[in-house]
């Protein structure tokens, strides 16, 4: 799906702070670095920037935080999209432990970003099991990170004690990270984006990077009515980045639909619900999320598709996942419904490269952009001065291509993600 602005139907939309007001790129610009993307990682990019003195252009094609910044469901987890046992086969301990340790940093950059931004911030992670069994993994990935990693704000639920926080005995145990939570996402956006103004960013909204090219030792950015002259230029946008800009990711990152549903204020209905106010994420391939809002509804993200457009009935399409988990809620009212794109990889690990000399890439975060998305864009930040460290060790993550060339990747790739999801009923 194209991005032209925010969602219609969107919770975020209707209960947003101060959206800043900017104009396209009229003209030739001129700066340092030019990042194109005004969601988390660009505008992670663009303060890192500022602080350190460097001149900067944010475009962005449609409006700030109006992609997947400001479209999802606003949950903080901690550690990369893999586990820690996982990177240690694929990277090895050394680079395992420097991914947790840049993690752990990304997480300390949110928490301090919060601490500013009035953005709902609220602690406490739970990942629910939705099939019997794997208690025993949960309790060695515990000890793993406590052991190896020292991380110990992860402790087990029973099914028992699950099902009376959560209110529905639709699952089998699981954990809760007191180092996760959940807020407001599309509030952080924009109170990054107003922090980065008031330093001396340049953002243009409705002003998409349609090409960009090296001319003279310099990179030209062009857009529909202007063109930045940059020295170095940084590439953001997650699953709405545009081929013709990011022609490297095309192959690597997939652009995936996901939907999201709000309910009603449930009062007394809602007292058995989520009773701590942790946010929940459970075990299916197509995974189930869900939070409490501070006005006491319920935010649920369920189903995602594969191809252009959404379904008709938004609200209706995800209740059939809400009313699984939460069968009282089957005549609750939906007030808001709406969709956005995420790009994802065939290994679930973010994109990052430079993909030409100047112009480096970010994508493909797989659902764990909250948390990594604004500190992958202080590193880009950083690489553009010639401080490459952090960039580097993710360039060192596995990216391979999706299967089937130009022409099979998207149904080899679709048959395959339908049929995870059709395990997950069975």
């Amino acid at each position: 799906m194209r991005n032209t602005g925010q969602p219609p139907g969107s919770w975020y939309a209707a209960t947003a702070t101060h959206a800043p007001g900017l104009v396209p790129l009229e003209g030739r610009a001129t700066c340092e670095v030019c990042v194109v993307g005004a969601g988390f990682t660009g505008l992670g990019a663009a303060l890192e920037l500022a602080a350190r003195g460097v001149s900067v252009v944010v475009l962005e094609a449609a409006t700030v935080g109006s992609g997947g910044s400001g479209r999802n469901g606003g949950q903080v987890h901690t550690g990369q999209r893999r586990d820690q046992a996982w990177l240690e086969k694929a990277v090895g301990e050394a680079d395992a432990l420097a991914l947790w340790r840049l993690a752990e940093d990304a997480r300390a950059g949110l928490m301090a970003l919060v601490q500013e931004i009035p953005c709902d911030w609220r602690p406490g992670l739970i990942h629910a099991r939705h099939k019997p069994g794997g208690e025993a993994a949960d309790v060695a990935d515990i000890a793993h990170l406590r052991d190896r990693y020292g991380y110990d704000l992860i402790e087990l639920i029973g099914a028992r004690d699950l099902a009376q926080e959560l209110g529905t005995d639709v699952y089998f145990g699981g954990t809760l990270d007191r180092g996760g939570g959940h807020l407001h996402p599309l509030n952080l956006a924009l109170g990054m984006a107003r922090k980065a103004l008031a330093e001396g960013v340049a953002i243009h909204q409705r002003s998409p990077a349609l090409s960009w090219r090296r001319e003279a030792g310099r990179i030209r950015v062009t857009t529909p009515s202007g063109e930045v002259d940059c020295r170095e230029l940084i590439l953001s946008g997650d699953g709405y980045l545009e081929g013709a800009v990011a022609p490297a990711a095309r192959g690597r990152v997939m652009p995936i639909n996901n939907f999201i549903a709000v309910t009603e204020p449930l009062e007394e209905l809602g007292e058995d619900i989520l009773r701590s106010g942790a946010a929940v994420a459970d075990s299916r391939f197509v995974v189930n999320y869900y939070r409490k809002t501070p006005d006491g509804r319920l935010l649920f993200g369920g189903g995602e598709n594969y191809r252009p457009g959404f379904p008709a009935d938004l609200a209706e399409f995800v209740r059939r996942h809400m009313v699984r988990v939460y069968p009282q809620l089957a005549d609750v009212a939906i007030t808001h419904a709406w969709g956005g794109t995420l790009g994802v990889t065939p290994h679930r690990v973010p994109y990052v490269r430079q993909v030409a000399e100047g112009v480096r890439i970010a994508a493909g975060y797989s659902g764990q952009g909250v948390m990594l998305a604004p500190h992958v864009g202080r590193l880009l930040a950083r690489a553009a001065l010639e401080e490459t460290a952090g960039v580097d060790l993710l360039a060192r993550l596995p990216v391979p291509p999706f299967p089937g060339g130009r022409l099979l990747r998207w149904p080899l790739t679709v048959a395959g993600l339908s049929w995870y999801a059709l395990k997950d009923r069975l």
